[in-house]
């Protein structure tokens, strides 16, 4: 992550992630998830629930590249559910969204950046290789630093609006205190608000990572016709996925190093975009979905604590 006011004593058990949502934050451990929403009266809404994984019963999920896509496939999963919490405590609406009505939205949400950001390109550039005499490592490159450019565009213009905005606010408190915990830190709000907002596992370091591997990824498919490297794009995405996962558990494992500094350098530069300085009251739902996630695990079962 970025420099913060203290160095850590110890790691941490567990790797802890989130996500902003509506007024919100959801937290992440290895078997327990919560999100916290500031409804409009004031009060804090907490809801939690483990992670069911099929990694805990098929070993191969738990392998380096495998891992990955599960993962990728899980976060979608609890962020659809979180997603779904937080519209319904957030607003003063009395009808209630369903999980189908929003797993419809971000399915045509999914669709549209695959469209946008991987098929888009993709047919920009075979278009334009019909017309100009280049190599086709030169249009593979070309292709990836035009998509990287285009994603980056669209974080800005969608940071300027104002309810994507305060997204990021809240985006920020869940690194903070993530960033405070990971150093042992009391999650109070004066405290933790002297961590970066910034943090290397953010799921922008991944975004960011996967549109660099797609370079050498999709270099790898050659430059065959149109129909082809479409159907190329699609079938990388998990391989991608799966590489990109490692890549960001390597920067974690390993924030000292300078290779690994300078992999996940793009993301933390991201992240000045998708990341904005959260308010005392953002820090405090952040806090109390984080301490949901701690509550049940130390409430679970273990080996040595049978139930």
């Amino acid at each position: 992550m970025g420099e913060a006011s203290a160095s850590p004593a110890s790691p941490a058990t567990h790797l802890y992630g989130g996500q902003a949502v509506v007024e919100g934050v959801m937290m992440r451990g290895q078997d327990h998830w919560a999100v916290a929403v500031r409804e409009p009266a004031g009060d804090i809404y907490v809801e939690s629930h483990d992670v069911d994984s099929i990694a805990a019963r098929q070993k191969i999920w738990r392998a380096p590249f495998f891992r990955g896509i599960l993962v990728l496939g899980q976060s979608l999963r609890i962020g659809i559910r979180a997603l779904m919490i937080a519209s319904n405590h957030a607003t003063d609406d009395d009808e209630e969204l369903t999980s189908t009505q929003i797993g419809v939205a971000l399915t045509i949400a999914l669709v549209a950046f695959v469209v946008i950001f991987v098929l888009g390109p993709t047919t920009l550039f075979v278009w334009l290789q019909d017309r100009v005499e280049a190599h086709g490592v030169l249009v593979n490159v070309a292709e990836g630093v035009f998509r990287v450019g285009l994603f980056v565009g669209y974080l800005w213009v969608l940071g300027r609006t104002k309810d994507i905005h305060r997204v990021f606010e809240y985006h920020g408190a869940e690194h903070k205190t993530i960033a405070a915990h990971e150093h042992q830190d009391e999650l109070v709000a004066e405290r933790i608000d002297r961590y970066p907002k910034e943090h290397v596992r953010c799921g922008t370091n991944f975004l960011i990572i996967v549109m660099v591997i797609t370079v050498f990824v999709f270099s790898l498919f050659g430059t065959p016709g149109l129909v082809w490297r479409l159907l190329s794009r699609v079938i990388a995405i998990p391989i991608i996925a799966g590489l990109a996962y490692e890549a960001l558990r390597l920067g974690a494992r390993f924030p000292n190093s300078v290779w690994m500094r300078a992999l996940m350098r793009p993301g933390i530069w991201l992240q000045k975009i998708t990341t904005q300085e959260p308010d005392a009251g953002q820090i405090a739902v952040a806090v109390a979905s984080f301490r949901e996630v701690l509550r049940r695990e130390a409430d679970a079962p273990s080996p040595e604590r049978p139930s």
